[in-house]
């Protein structure tokens, strides 16, 4: 394979034993190229646009800057540069922080190679990349408040639903376009119409409008 075709990569971490040891590791697969290493998000952001990577791979807790700062100011720029956060802590304020900042995946340090691989090549065909625990704290919160709610009748209704409907359904209810809904599910905005389609059949409802209103009569959001 040619220079040409790899996937160019950068990493950006503090510990310098961690970069090089993902370097190593990455420079094993025919299609990944490391083109750079950093030790900081300043670093990053001034070196980002001549190394001009294709997925950066970056810490979160770094002395000064942020990898989500680093990463906010990265994507305002450059949109089409894709970052994985790694971290060794799975907290919930850090992945909802990541998310708006524009990251296009978030993983723990001690992941396997086999899934650190696959999360490289999935960002780099527009997807996004979170694993199963992290994806989970994202609707922590709805999930937690259907389950404690005292509504009688509104939880024989959702207990008709499927998790990923009543994820739809949180999304939708909160305002969020089909686009916006689908990126955060990382799912198609055909399959979000689906499921939106199948929540007002089981819910006895007409439209968006029913559902907004569903959903605010019912606690799931507030004003």
């Amino acid at each position: 394979m040619s220079k040409l075709d790899k996937i160019k990569v950068v990493l950006v971490d503090d510990h310098s034993l961690l970069r090089e040891a993902l370097g190593v590791m990455l420079q094993q697969i025919d299609d990944i190229q490391i083109i750079g290493s950093v030790s900081s998000g300043e670093e990053i952001i001034n070196k980002v646009q001549a190394l001009n990577p294709h997925v950066i791979l970056m810490d979160i807790m770094m002395k000064g800057m942020t990898g989500i700062e680093a990463t906010r100011w990265i994507k305002e720029r450059n949109s089409a540069i894709k970052i994985i956060l790694l971290s060794s802590e799975i907290k919930k304020e850090f992945v909802t922080a990541g998310i708006q900042a524009g990251i296009d995946g978030y993983l723990p340090k001690d992941i396997e190679k086999e899934a650190l691989v696959k999360a490289i090549r999935a960002v780099m065909n527009g997807e996004k990349y979170f694993n199963e625990a992290i994806t989970s704290l994202v609707f922590e919160d709805f999930y937690t408040k259907e389950k404690t709610s005292h509504h009688t009748h509104k939880q024989l209704q959702l207990t008709d639903l499927s998790k990923r409907e009543l994820e739809v359904l949180s999304l939708v209810a909160n305002g969020k376009s089909n686009k916006e809904a689908a990126d955060l599910l990382f799912i198609s905005t055909k399959t979000i119409d689906t499921h939106k389609m199948h929540i007002l059949d089981k819910l006895g409802l007409k439209n968006t409008a029913e559902l907004v209103r569903y959903a605010i009569k019912n606690s799931l959001i507030s004003l």
